[in-house]
């Protein structure tokens, strides 16, 4: 793998000026991006050093405190669209993602990869990061559109399907793209990395299906708690 200095590292941000000044001029303020760029910077980093200290810890029970630290995480800015009833929301998409994507989690880890009771960190940490990332994102859209369907007076069901349909675009839309349109990161990484294509392509397979059922069973399990409760 070619490595990347850090003067060459930092060329990659100057499209990021670009965006910025964009911001600036059309919708008066760029604050946001600065934001979030100087989070994206500083949270990579830290998870970086984080991950080197983890890849040496043997104990499966740091894992799947590591596991369920993400899952807490994400279910909380899963609801940042939410304005009301944000607790009892916030128990719903803990729910959602911790049930929906942790069933498809350890179908993965220990049917899939069969990694047994030692949990190596080094796959448990980053299949972990895809799934809950990508069910947060899911429930975001979902718990968005099936409130603002709402608002505007759709009966609950039509609600409950137009959401549901709004939440599986962006997976279903990467299925279709896939291989024409684009190289996914992970498939890209590995070659990167030096592995076979042919290996990467059975690694990528493996997560995009991971990443589409628990995306699926994440925003079911969210739905059925909204209808219940609406």
């Amino acid at each position: 793998m070619i490595e990347i200095p850090l003067a060459r590292l930092a060329l990659a941000l100057l499209p990021l000026v670009a965006v910025g000044w964009l911001m600036w001029k059309w919708s008066g303020g760029c604050g946001e991006l600065l934001l979030a760029t100087g989070r994206m910077i500083a949270q990579l980093l830290l998870v970086g050093y984080v991950l080197v200290v983890l890849f040496q810890v043997e104990s499966p029970w740091v894992h799947l405190a590591v596991v369920g630290f993400m899952i807490a995480v994400s279910s909380w800015i899963a609801i940042r669209t939410v304005k009301e009833n944000r607790a009892r929301t916030y128990f719903d998409a803990l729910l959602a993602i911790g049930g929906g994507g942790g069933v498809v989690f350890l179908f993965v880890i220990f049917g899939v990869l069969d990694l047994g009771p030692r949990l190596e960190a080094r796959y448990v940490i980053p299949m972990a990061g895809m799934i809950f990332s990508n069910c947060m994102t899911a429930v975001t859209l979902c718990a968005e559109r099936f409130d603002s369907e709402r608002a505007n007076g759709r009966e609950l069901l039509q609600a409950r399907n137009i959401s549901w349909n709004a939440a599986l675009i962006p997976q279903i839309n990467s299925f279709l793209a896939v291989g024409l349109v684009s190289l996914p990161g992970m498939m890209t990484g590995q070659i990167l990395a030096g592995a076979s294509p042919l290996d990467a392509v059975r690694y990528q397979i493996l997560v995009m299906a991971m990443i589409l059922g628990a995306v699926g069973l994440s925003v079911a399990v969210f739905l059925i708690r909204r209808v219940e409760k609406s």
